[in-house]
């Protein structure tokens, strides 16, 4: 019943996504980090607009799970600087979750599964499990 999302929550999702990329992406110009590309695909917001769950898509992948340390580690810093630039649109910033996406990767197993000979619906075990979150 409750998994329908409030406009409040899309409205402040949505502003939280923009502002957030913007800045990570300045972050990564300033650094002078090369090869790299970072896009956040998505922001769930609670209802009560305490938590933002942050979903970063990181190219190339096999470092993905370092620039994730890096950023969970800087996670006070950058709630910080999110309040200094979005202070005239929320009252309080929300706390961030990070986590990588996946999604690419779950739709390029399916596809594998089903271009192979064997029929991955009637061997559901061939199908790559995707973790919860």
């Amino acid at each position: 019943m409750g998994t329908e999302k409030t406009p409040r929550q899309k409205k402040v999702g949505t502003a939280l996504q923009q502002e957030l990329a913007s800045m990570l992406q300045e972050a990564i110009r300033n650094q002078g980090a090369s090869n790299l590309v970072l896009s956040i695909t998505k922001v769930n917001v609670t209802v009560d607009l305490s938590i933002a769950k942050v979903y970063l898509s990181i190219f190339p992948q096999d470092k993905a799970a370092d620039y994730l340390k890096g950023i969970e580690e800087n996670n006070f810093q950058i709630r910080h600087d999110m309040a200094q630039r979005m202070k005239n649109q929320l009252r309080r910033m929300p706390k961030f979750l990070f986590f990588i996406d996946d999604s690419l990767d779950y739709v390029d197993g399916i596809e594998k599964a089903l271009s192979q000979p064997e029929n991955p619906i009637v061997d559901a075990h061939r199908l790559p499990k995707r973790p919860k979150k």
